[in-house]
């Protein structure tokens, strides 16, 4: 292509570089002030790598490494890589949520991606919600992008078993708390936790999310399960930075392979794999971006017919590194392709049938099982509605105790975190194994930002005598790592005039799984009379953006996305910022 412009411009960086004019010789000089020299960018597709890397994340410290591995792939197939950082966030140290965070983080990497020359971005994402942010931003912004996930951290080895970081923890920590382990052995415990950057072993959110990612199609089938330690992990990182290139030069964006049948497949692959309940949240969240019809009921209506398939925590009992050893997230959608859109577009430029086509069946049937005989059947993952919970909630069936899953019993309700601590262990509690947990003002206004507080812990009584696990209804999210049979994502939510705010310790509450039930024994106008009486809690934020989160977030039945970023972003060429992306100063 020449400066001018002649030769095409479908690179949407040529309109930065070519041309005889004072923007185009700034933007030049940009670059070369950086050491490049003109033929480095002149008629190349430039790759953005938008890196989550921090050392508050150690989820993802290891992403130096990571991108250097992408940027050796665009070199080799001969693009520009340009690497940003955006926002990071990291649930173990972010307070109180990084769920607060996600749609900002998302803002800065769509306003990164549109604002600047890039015909391609790698999206290098690992934690919890940096995967979800930074799906959200490509998708409103529709350059082409593809996806590298961090890969999840070797296992901890703990009396000669090997450890996730949650699911396991929530156990020990149980046991601490009921006398059945040391305060030595838990300081064993720590010691022997985290022996290596990545995210969470188990199938957590960040594990559930890099398959959600692969189920999707928008990165290289493999990529999600490689551990981060693995130097199999940065031989896809170089995969994914040649791909981004090509991506570039056939122009596939986002909105073309984030389709209904897309969606329905990263359902099944949650389903199949026992992923968290919290993809439930970010997959509505990223669905209302593309303009794609979504709902609670579209995930319960898959559950009846996709079993679980992948024997991993928590549903199960092996590691993710186990199923990447018996095949990947590939082996796994092989045992589903029954199932799945085999139509729907990938990044790699082929179909989901024809990425299959190659893929062999595991051979490791202890750990990715088949159709006919799953590791649990279908319905792992419901959606119960009812006077308790109009909206919906979402209860993760194969993690909880089968015998709670069709209960009656007197609610035990908790305004707010603080009270939890206050009085879950009191031993005057009037709790007992048929009682119903219920913690509200935790949902995405009330908290603010929905934390992951919903798995209630068990009163300190109660594990003494050997309960394991209650019902629990909250408004909260759970970790994806933990268990139990806790109803979550309660819309309304408890701030708001709805059931949940009605709810009073002795209430009795009904849950009936197989009928999709949640409700409140309570009369109507009972109801109605206790919310007319009803005062809803001080206001959290006054300024800023958490003002800004409170005044926009949407139900946790919508995603908890901001109500302005729904819907698809036009496309980039005729957006202001094409028109204005050349005014320098004065001209």
């Amino acid at each position: 292509m020449g400066r001018d412009g002649s030769g095409g411009g479908a690179l949407k960086s040529a309109r930065w570089f070519e041309g005889d004019d004072v923007p185009a010789f700034v933007h030049r000089t940009a670059l070369r002030a950086e050491g490049f020299a003109t033929a480095d960018f002149e008629g190349r597709p430039v790759v953005g790598i938008c890196n989550s890397w921090s050392e508050l994340i150690n989820c993802n410290v290891h992403f130096r490494a990571l991108a250097n591995s992408v940027r050796r792939g665009v070199l080799q197939a001969g693009g520009l890589p340009l690497e940003f950082p955006t926002m990071a966030l990291g649930e173990q140290l972010m307070k109180p949520t990084t769920m607060l965070y996600r749609n900002l983080m998302a803002m800065d990497v769509e306003e990164s991606i549109r604002s600047y020359p890039l015909d391609a971005v790698v999206l290098v994402a690992g934690c919890d919600k940096t995967v979800p942010a930074q799906l959200l931003g490509a998708a409103s912004a529709d350059v082409p992008a593809i996806m590298l996930t961090g890969g999840p951290a070797t296992p901890g080895v703990f009396r000669g078993r090997e450890i996730g970081v949650g699911t396991d923890l929530w156990e020990y920590t149980d046991d601490l708390r009921a006398g059945r382990m040391s305060r030595e052995e838990y300081d064993q415990l720590e010691a022997a936790s985290g022996p290596s950057a990545g995210h969470c072993p188990e199938m957590g959110t960040a594990s559930t999310m890099a398959a959600v990612v692969e189920g999707l199609g928008m990165t290289l089938p493999g990529a999600a399960a490689a551990p981060a330690v693995d130097a199999r992990r940065y031989q896809v990182a170089a995969a994914v930075g040649r791909r981004a290139v090509e991506l570039a030069s056939e122009v596939v964006r986002p909105s073309q392979i984030l389709t209904p049948a897309a969606f329905d497949n990263a359902i099944a692959v949650l389903l199949a794999a026992g992923g968290s309940t919290n993809a439930v949240i970010h997959l509505l969240a990223l669905a209302g971006r593309c303009g794609v019809e979504l709902d609670l009921d579209r995930f319960d209506q898959l559950s009846r017919r996709v079993p679980l398939l992948a024997d991993v925590r928590p549903s199960g009992q092996h590691l993710v590194e186990q199923l990447f050893h018996a095949g990947g997230v590939p082996a796994l959608m092989k045992e589903l392709e029954p199932l799945l859109e085999r139509e729907a577009l990938t990044v790699t430029g082929k179909t989901v049938g024809g990425n299959l086509a190659d893929v062999q069946r595991s051979s490791d049937r202890s750990v990715i099982a088949t159709l006919e005989q799953p590791v649990k059947p279908p319905e792992g993952l419901v959606v119960v509605r009812g006077s308790l919970a109009p909206g919906g909630a979402v209860i993760k069936a194969s993690a909880a105790d089968p015998d709670l899953l069709v209960h009656r019993g007197p609610a035990v309700v908790f305004d707010g975190i603080d009270d939890v601590i206050a009085r879950i262990d009191d031993p005057e509690l009037e709790v007992s194994a048929d009682s119903v947990l219920v913690l509200r003002g935790c949902g995405p206004v009330g908290a603010p930002g929905m934390p992951e507080w919903g798995a209630v812990p068990i009163p300190q009584k109660l594990l003494e005598q050997g309960v394991r696990d209650m019902v629990r209804v909250s408004d909260a999210r759970m970790s994806g790592t933990a268990y139990g049979a806790v109803a979550l994502h309660v819309a309304p939510e408890g701030v708001l005039a709805g059931p949940l705010a009605a709810v009073r310790s002795g209430d009795l509450i009904s849950l009936d799984v197989p009928n999709r039930r949640l409700d409140l024994e309570v009369p109507a106008a009972e109801i109605e009379t206790r919310l007319a009486g009803w005062t809803p809690p001080p206001r959290r934020f006054e300024r800023g953006y958490g003002a800004l989160f409170l005044d926009h977030v949407t139900q946790a039945d919508e995603g908890c996305d901001f109500d302005f970023l729904r819907g698809r972003s036009a496309d980039p060429a005729d957006e202001p910022y094409g028109v204005l992306h050349g005014m320098i100063g004065g001209w």
